[in-house]
């Protein structure tokens, strides 16, 4: 039950404005919710709300609260700044080009 980068990742996206606890807890409850692997939503929000607070206790941290209640969202301090992660990906077409070009099957006669 580790869903700490599913809420970096929302927050992430979020961006400067911020999201309230249940819409976070509500995107990383549709994440990880499955036919196969069934969370509830009382315990992802448990979780959500705790990680959110033990987290936004230092003025230093990686996430802080915003001004309105139960709202919060990712530092954008210089210190904290080095602890968030690029999420994009960085996908150029010339590695593609070069697998295209080169072929290593075998050859059947």
């Amino acid at each position: 039950m580790n869903y700490d980068s599913e809420i970096l990742f929302v927050l992430n996206e979020a961006g400067a404005k911020g999201l309230s606890v249940k819409k976070i807890a509500r995107h990383v409850f549709n994440n990880r919710n499955g036919l196969f692997d069934v969370v509830s939503f009382k315990d992802v929000h448990r979780h959500v709300a705790g990680f959110l607070k033990r987290n936004s206790r230092s003025a230093g941290s990686i996430i802080e609260r915003t001004g309105i209640r139960g709202v919060y969202r990712l530092n954008q301090s210089n210190t904290s700044r080095q602890l968030c992660f690029d999420f994009k990906s960085d996908d150029t077409g010339e590695t593609t080009k070069e697998k295209t070009t080169e072929d290593k099957s075998l050859s059947l006669f």
